[in-house]
């Protein structure tokens, strides 16, 4: 790894249309300028390659999941990953038989497709209703080791679990990912849950003493019933201490980057002493949905 363990990371943030060549053509740009300002890691929001067709159920929508094995887009970018020596987090709609997931194919620097994560937490609700679209993920919580560390990836909806975050850093993550999709209510035109998302998230990164990147989209989209979301942008980095180093705006196209040592920092956690002292025989109610243990 160049400059020893110092990794320079991005988040890119923009707007997506009917017009899927478009939106894919606009991510690549964003790679390119990302990996020609330095960043070793570039992650971009979720489901980019298609407006986020999730805002009401229509069946027709199913038709634009592809399979993970020879999937084109993952395909591209795997390439594209190879030829900037960038890894790229690549967020997709998958088919596998008749089930639909929505995943993320993490690509190593060389173009390497070292496998695929499956969202986990699936949301339902106004503007927002993906228990339509997709099955629960099975594939657990997963991390990568890859030429610029080792990364830990959840989606949207799973960065509001710190359980997923736990596991993820359990499992040796050095930095947290999560790709986004995320905007106004519907029926709460009024509300604005950007500084709630913002801070649940520095929670994990503070908790788990590792850095964080959020990629979300911006713009206002309106499904063919009237159904409209504005996506608020506000993409962010964020360092092992859950301190916010740089934000997007909440309406703009952008790139950010971010510098950190991942050495200095694994010595710090190790120092902090926070997993030393945890306490797993006491956790049994995280296992449970009502908090109650049984049996013993």
């Amino acid at each position: 790894m160049a400059d020893g363990r110092r990794v320079t990371v991005a988040v890119t943030q923009m707007a997506c249309g009917e017009d899927a060549a478009a939106n894919v053509d606009r991510a690549e740009a964003l790679v390119r300028e990302a990996a020609a300002a330095g960043a070793n890691i570039i992650l971009l929001q979720e489901l980019f390659e298609t407006t986020y067709f999730c805002k009401t159920e229509h069946a027709r929508h199913l038709g634009l999941a592809k399979p993970f094995e020879g999937n084109p887009l993952v395909e591209r970018f795997a390439a594209l990953a190879r030829e900037l020596g960038v890894v790229l987090p690549v967020s997709f709609f998958e088919r596998a038989g008749q089930a639909h997931f929505n995943s993320l194919a993490m690509v190593d620097a060389d173009g390497t497709v070292l496998g695929l994560y499956r969202k986990s937490h699936i949301p339902d609700g106004p503007g927002y209703e993906e228990k339509y679209y997709f099955s629960p993920g099975d594939t657990g919580f997963r991390v990568w080791d890859t030429a610029f560390g080792r990364l830990g990836v959840g989606i949207c909806w799973d960065q509001w679990f710190p359980e997923a975050a736990r596991a993820m850093a359990l499992k040796g993550a050095e930095i947290l990912i999560y790709p986004t999709a995320i905007g106004s209510e519907p029926p709460s035109p009024g509300y604005d849950s950007q500084p709630h998302w913002e801070t649940v998230m520095r929670g994990h990164a503070g908790a788990n003493l590792m850095p964080l990147i959020a990629a979300n989209r911006i713009g206002t989209e309106v499904s063919a019933d009237g159904c409209a979301v504005t996506f608020y942008g506000s993409s962010f980095l964020a360092d092992w201490t859950g301190q916010v180093v740089a934000r997007a705006s909440r309406d703009r196209q952008e790139l950010l980057t971010a510098s950190f040592d991942l050495d200095e920092i694994a010595g710090f956690r190790r120092g902090w002493g926070l997993f030393r002292d945890r306490r797993p025989d006491l956790y049994g109610a995280l296992a449970t949905l009502d908090g109650a243990t049984r049996g013993g």
